[in-house]
């Protein structure tokens, strides 16, 4: 890194399946997905295999969403992505043109969370929040 490069700090912290697999989560076409998540939620390509199913791992910050032909619903899936900046997390997302749902504050379990949510033109929907 050169004296005048300026580190980009960590947005995601984890990310947490609604239902069974965050690095499986079902789509129809791995090539459309990849290419959708990339550019719009800063999402790299680090694995993709054909067998047993399509699919395709990506990362940011050292956290990973994958992507398979699997045969599931994707209406019924997706993922809460946890972050360090809601705020630049809904910037970045807006700024690649995604649309963000339902801006609030939810309480569980005595905790306050920022909260928003995405749905991805494939069907999966995803949660990013950040405790306040």
């Amino acid at each position: 890194m050169t004296d005048d490069a300026v580190a980009v700090p960590k947005l995601y912290e984890a990310a947490y399946p609604f239902a069974n697999d965050v690095l499986a989560l079902p789509v129809e076409d791995i090539d459309r997905a990849a290419a959708w998540y990339g550019p719009r939620f800063g999402l790299v390509e680090v694995e993709r295999s054909a067998t047993p199913v399509p699919t395709v791992i990506m990362e940011r910050d050292g956290i990973r969403i994958g992507f398979a032909v699997n045969g599931g619903d994707a209406s019924n899936e997706g993922a809460a992505i946890l972050v360090t900046d809601i705020h630049r997390a809904r910037s970045e997302l807006e700024a690649s043109g995604v649309t963000i749902a339902n801006w609030r504050v939810d309480d569980r379990d005595g905790k306050k969370y920022q909260v928003f949510f995405v749905v991805a033109p494939d069907g999966l929907c995803y949660y990013f929040h950040q405790p306040l």
